[in-house]
């Protein structure tokens, strides 16, 4: 962060969220996507409402404009089912989850959610919902 502080001010976190996951992830992920025939995420439907309507089975835009097949397999899959197959195969999981936070991102932008939102506890209190990366 102190390289980005350096060139873009302190706290562009706080000034313009949007800024800053467009440098630390959007422009990251264009980059990963020039060298994959195929990007698996795990997002699910039941994670918000922007999520509610994503395909299985989509695409991604490279910055020449070529696409990329997006697969999301757990996107049907809600929490109870993603903590119970956790639980039940002994995958490891980041310790954040049993303090309390439903969806952890960056650290300035991540916090406990307020309520029962999943994901309501990103970019608390600026209307920001998502970082980017699953709209290209």
């Amino acid at each position: 962060m102190r390289a980005q502080a350096e060139r873009h001010g302190p706290d562009l976190f706080a000034r313009d969220p949007d800024a800053c996951c467009e440098i630390r992830k959007v422009e990251p992920m264009r980059r990963v996507l020039d060298q994959l025939d195929v990007w698996i995420t795990a997002i699910r439907r039941d994670q918000a409402a922007t999520r509610a309507g994503t395909p299985i089975l989509g695409t991604a835009r490279r910055a020449d404009g070529s696409l990329v097949v997006k697969v999301a397999p757990l996107v049907a899959w809600t929490r109870k089912d993603t903590w119970r197959y956790l639980l039940d195969h002994d995958v490891p999981y980041n310790p954040l989850l049993d303090a309390g936070y439903t969806s952890i991102g960056c650290e300035p932008c991540t916090a406990r959610p307020p309520g029962d939102d999943e994901r309501g506890g990103r970019w608390s209190g600026t209307g920001k919902t998502e970082c980017g990366i699953h709209h290209l």
